[in-house]
Formats: C-alpha cells, sequence, structure tokens
C-alpha cells in the first residue's frame, strides 16, 4: 500500500543554505547527494510526496533530471522560491499554494508559509504542516503563537514544521506519524533543557 510523505525547504542545490541553516554537509554538492539519496532510501516508487515548498535553488535544467530520479508521486505546494515552467510542472501530479488533504482520518491544511489560525485550527483532528521559516527565529515565533492558542486559550493549534532541517525531517521526506511523533520527542527533550 502506498504511504504519504510531507516535507519543505530541501533547497537542492543552494551553497548559502549550508551555513543559514547550518546543515550537516560541508559542500553543496555533498547535501544534494544526501538529499537525493535521503530520499529514494524513504520513499518508493508509488508513493504520494507532497512538497510544501522551495525544492531547488538552481534552473529547471539541473532540476528536472533530479525530479525524475526521485521515487514517488509528486505534489508542489509552491514557496517563495519555485519557479514554474511547463517541462517542470508536467513533473507534478498537481501544483498548487494551499491544500487541504486527509490522511489517514486526519486532516491536514499544507501550506508553505505558516497559518496560525489555520482551517479548523480548534479541532483536535486538524494539523497544519509548514515550512519557509527553517530553524529561525519566526518558527519560534510561530511555535510561540501556537502555543499560546493551546495554553492561554485552550485550543487545540498543531502546527508543525516539516523543514528538511528540522531534527524529526532529517532531511528526508517523512510520514504523518513520523512528523508527529518526532516534533512531540523533540518537544520532551527541549522542555527537560
Amino acid at each position: 500500500m502506498p504511504k504519504t510523505f510531507y516535507l519543505a525547504d530541501w533547497h537542492y542545490g543552494h551553497a548559502n543554505i549550508l551555513a543559514y541553516d547550518d546543515r550537516p554537509f560541508r559542500t553543496v554538492d555533498e547535501m544534494n547527494a544526501a538529499l537525493v539519496d535521503r530520499w529514494n532510501r524513504a520513499v518508493s516508487p508509488d508513493d504520494f510526496v507532497y512538497i510544501l515548498g522551495d525544492m531547488f535553488w538552481c534552473g529547471q535544467r539541473d532540476a528536472i533530471p533530479i525530479l525524475d530520479a526521485l521515487h514517488g508521486r509528486k505534489v508542489l505546494v509552491r514557496g517563495n522560491h519555485d519557479r514554474v515552467g511547463d517541462d517542470f510542472s508536467r513533473r507534478f501530479l498537481k501544483i498548487c499554494d494551499y491544500l487541504e488533504v486527509e490522511d489517514d482520518g486526519r486532516h491536514i491544511v499544507l501550506c508553505h508559509y505558516p497559518i496560525p489560525c489555520f482551517n479548523n485550527h480548534t479541532l483536535p483532528s486538524w494539523f497544519h504542516f509548514y515550512g519557509h521559516v527553517h530553524n529561525s527565529f519566526e518558527w519560534k515565533m510561530t511555535e510561540h503563537s501556537a502555543r499560546l492558542m493551546r495554553d492561554l486559550y485552550m485550543r487545540p493549534c498543531t502546527m508543525i514544521n516539516v523543514g528538511v532541517m528540522m531534527p524529526w525531517m532529517d532531511y528526508a521526506p517523512r510520514t504523518f506519524s513520523e512528523i508527529l511523533h518526532g516534533a512531540a520527542a523533540y518537544d520532551r527533550q527541549t522542555e527537560k533543557e
């Protein structure tokens, strides 16, 4: 049975992202090879992958062979760095700016950008996966907004950054359960520190 995966901010080909995200690669070539390898180790050809923006930092001529080498059926939820042309577009099942999907009875709002008041954010069966903010102060600000919703107003607000640089993503597409459990474990660990 096909699995469903999610990720954001792959930034294939982006040399400056090594320092910006403090990525554990010495060179952009090393990062590029690791990104493809980790993707294809996680994803099978029949699986679905929702990419929440900023997949490539290179021209389409360089991106298309990489897309063709990646396993899975891909949906792109566009980010601010995604440039889409006809040859590029044909490699995706769908390209959009916002999407709501169901994954094993749970509803997930998919957008490159964090949306603190996402659709049905107060319902426990609704989640929001996003990227864009990397592991920056903007991510901490987004997390603070979600925590306020939960702690101050007693409303569920489960938003999870699925940027590849996040510890629970480890530079590979992840399933809903892997993301949920990994993010929760990270939260527990940081609360102890």
